[in-house]
Order: structure tokens, then sequence, then C-alpha cells
């Protein structure tokens, strides 16, 4: 039975707000990304949550965050539960609100088209969707294939940034490496794609004679002045 941490954002907005912890070792503790917790201490993010104390709580105490505080590199641990809650076993795809089950099409043609490397049970744990859904949309057979706009499912809030990146880390274990000709791929040059010699450049500059270009100037510069004068008479 594995504790877990009770309403992790506001106690992220609590720590914020109150210690000196890093970034880093408030996200490791509440499960968030560095930079949800760096939104919540610029003011962009959980704006409406009440922080919780997690000392309060009995999940933290005073030593735990004293000791995570002169020590940037420790891991904040949860303290020992007096009651232990036995963990609820859920069978199924995630549950996703009312509100943001109509997103999931778009989140999932995002994660069709950017991971192809996904499996379809990782997706379906990501977005909370079933394989058939997932194989229409990655064969455009949806009903409503034509209006899916592609949406990043973190930005609309069906998963965390964490969970989207353990999945695909997960998903590139069994990756093959890429090949020597796949990492050397570059574009070629112009005079490569044009056929030209190397030295084509080169040969263009030395064919100009610069002497025959500056005695071309003078005779101008001469002309004019012959027909300035022609004129005044």
């Amino acid at each position: 039975m594995a504790q877990q941490l009770l309403m992790p954002k506001a106690t992220a907005v609590w720590l914020v707000d109150n210690t000196a912890l890093s970034f880093e070792q408030i996200a490791t503790f509440c499960k968030l990304h560095p930079l949800e917790v760096k939104a919540i201490a610029d003011g962009e993010s959980a704006q409406g949550i009440k922080g919780l104390d997690p000392i309060s709580t009995g999940q933290l105490s005073r030593d735990e965050i004293a000791r995570a505080e002169g020590n940037p590199n420790h891991k904040l641990k949860l303290s020992e539960p007096k009651v232990r809650v036995p963990d609820s076993k859920r069978k199924g795809p995630r549950y996703t609100p009312v509100s943001k089950r109509q997103d999931r099409p778009n989140a999932i043609l995002w994660l069709v088209r950017n991971h192809p490397e996904l499996k379809d049970a990782q997706i379906s744990r990501l977005v909370g969707t079933t394989k058939s859904t997932i194989e229409q949309i990655r064969e455009r057979t949806h009903w409503n294939s034509t209006n899916l706009t592609a949406m990043d499912p973190v930005t609309l809030g069906l998963c965390t940034q964490i969970d989207l990146d353990l999945e695909v880390e997960r998903a590139s274990k069994g990756k093959p490496l890429p090949t020597a000709a796949e990492l050397g791929a570059t574009l070629e040059a112009s005079r490569e794609t044009e056929k030209l010699p190397f030295s084509y450049d080169r040969d263009e500059e030395k064919g100009i004679d610069a002497d025959a270009v500056f005695a071309k100037l003078k005779s101008l510069k001469s002309d004019r002045k012959d027909d300035e004068e022609d004129d005044r008479y």
C-alpha cells in the first residue's frame, strides 16, 4: 500500500509560499513538473487554490523540511501515516471529466502524430479512451475526422507532462538506435545539388580582369566630361 500525498497542487502552493525549497524538490515531492511549480511561484498558475499545510495534515515534519532546505539534493519523504488506507485498484481507462471529453479526439490525434511510438494502451492510459477510438482516428475513419485539430493533451488538462514523458520513455526503450546514415543526413551544398565543380566560384572570380574594369570606368568618366563641356557651348 503506497502512500499518497493529499492535494498535491495545494501542498505545492503552501511549500512555495512558506519554505525555501527548490522547484525541483517541491516538484518531486508533489509529483508535478518543475515548470508547473515555477508557474505557481510566478503567480501564473493555481491562483485560486488555497495552500495546504502538509505539517498540519501529518504528511511532513518540520525537521524534514529543514533538512531539505539545507541540502538541495535531499528529497522530501512523507511521514509515516497514523492510519493506513488501502489503495483502490482502478480498472479500465482513465476517468475524464464530462467537460473535457470532447477534447479527447484532438488529444489522440496529437499523440498519434507527434509520438507514433506510443502504443494504443499507452494512449488509452494518458487520455482515458478506448482502442477502437484510437484506431478510428489513426485510420481517419472517425465520424468527426474532418473537424479534428491536433492539440497537446497536457495543455488540454487530460494528463500531466510527467505522465506523458514517462509513457514516451517507456515506448522509446525498445526503439532501435538511429543508423549512421540517419545521423549524418544533412542538407547538401548548392554546388553539389547543381552538379557544379568545387572550383566553379573561384574560376569565375579569376576570370574577371580588374585592370580592364578600371579602364572601362575611366573611359566612362572621360566621356561624361566631354558631354558636359559640349553642353556648356
